[in-house]
C-alpha cells in the first residue's frame, strides 16, 4: 500500500515539475476572471496558467510580440488588426469567446434618454482608432449623427457628415471613460471598463450595440503560435459549457455575450 502511495505522489510530482506554463494577459472583468475559473481545467491537462492583469490595451499586445507572455484576452479583431497594422505586429486570432455589448451612458439627471440629449451635448468617446469607429457607428445606429459609408470602422470624429445636434465630442482613454462619466453629458463606453463602474448596458445603457456584433472578443497569439497545443486547450477551456453557464449567471442582463 505504501508502495502505491508512493507512486501516486512520485506521478503527482512528477506532474508538477513537467507542466507547461502558459502566460496570458488580460484585462481585469471578465477575461482575467474567466481565466481564473478554467486554471483547474488546464492543470488537470499539465498546463499551468498565469493570469498577468493589466490595465489599457497596448501593454498586453506588445507583452505577445515580444514573447513575454504567450497570448492575451482582451480585445477584438479590429483592433488587433488596426494595431498590427500601426506597429507592424504579428497578433493573430486563436479563437472567438464572447462579445461585451458597447453602450451609451449617462449619469446626469437630465439625461434620462437619447431624446434627452441637448444641442452641444458632450459625448465622450474612446480614442484608441477602433474603438472610436465603432463608438462613432454606435451614435450613428442611435440616429445621432451620420458617418462617411467609406471610413467604416476605422471612422473619426472627421467623417462625420451629418450632426444635427452639434454634439461635441470628448477623446478619452477607454480606461478612463467611466471616470469622467460624471463629466460630460453622456459617453460610448467599452464593456470591459462599465462593467467594474457598476454600469449594466441593459439596465443603464441609453442605446445598447447589437449582439450581431462583428467585435467578438479573441485570444490573440503571436502569429504561428494558434496552434500550439497549450493555446488549443485553452481556447477549448473558455469555449465550456462552465464558461457558458458562469457568464450566463453573473451577468444576467447582458453584459456579456458568449459567442461559441
Amino acid at each position: 500500500m505504501k508502495k502505491i502511495i508512493a507512486i501516486a505522489a512520485a506521478a503527482v510530482l512528477a506532474s508538477a515539475l513537467f507542466a507547461e506554463t502558459l502566460k496570458v494577459g488580460a484585462t481585469p472583468v471578465p477575461h482575467a476572471d474567466l481565466l481564473n475559473l478554467i486554471k483547474d481545467d488546464l492543470k488537470a491537462e499539465g498546463i499551468d496558467l498565469k493570469v498577468i492583469e493589466f490595465t489599457d490595451y497596448v501593454t498586453p499586445n506588445e507583452a505577445v510580440e515580444s514573447g513575454e507572455i504567450d497570448a492575451n484576452y482582451f480585445q477584438h479583431i479590429p483592433y488587433l488588426e488596426s494595431f498590427n497594422t500601426e506597429r507592424g505586429y504579428h497578433l493573430v486570432n486563436a479563437g472567438g469567446i464572447h462579445v461585451e455589448p458597447f453602450a451609451l451612458y449617462s449619469k446626469s439627471k437630465k439625461v434620462k434618454s437619447i431624446k434627452d440629449l441637448k444641442k452641444k451635448a458632450r459625448i465622450g468617446i474612446p480614442n484608441d482608432p477602433s474603438n472610436e469607429g465603432r463608438a462613432l457607428l454606435l451614435l450613428q445606429e442611435a440616429g445621432l449623427i451620420k458617418i462617411d459609408p467609406k471610413a467604416g470602422i476605422t471612422a473619426t470624429v472627421q467623417d462625420i457628415t451629418s450632426n444635427p445636434l452639434n454634439l461635441k465630442f470628448v477623446e478619452v482613454e477607454a480606461a478612463s471613460l467611466p471616470r469622467v462619466l460624471s463629466d460630460v453629458d453622456a459617453a460610448v463606453i467599452n464593456g470591459n471598463y462599465a462593467i467594474p463602474a457598476g454600469l449594466s448596458a441593459k439596465k443603464d445603457g441609453l442605446f445598447v450595440e447589437g449582439s450581431s456584433s462583428p467585435y467578438v472578443n479573441i485570444i490573440a497569439v503571436k502569429a504561428g503560435n494558434e496552434n500550439k497545443a497549450s493555446i488549443k486547450a485553452l481556447v477549448k477551456a473558455l469555449q465550456s459549457d462552465k464558461v457558458r453557464k458562469y457568464i450566463d449567471k453573473t451577468f444576467p442582463n447582458g453584459e456579456v455575450v458568449v459567442v461559441f
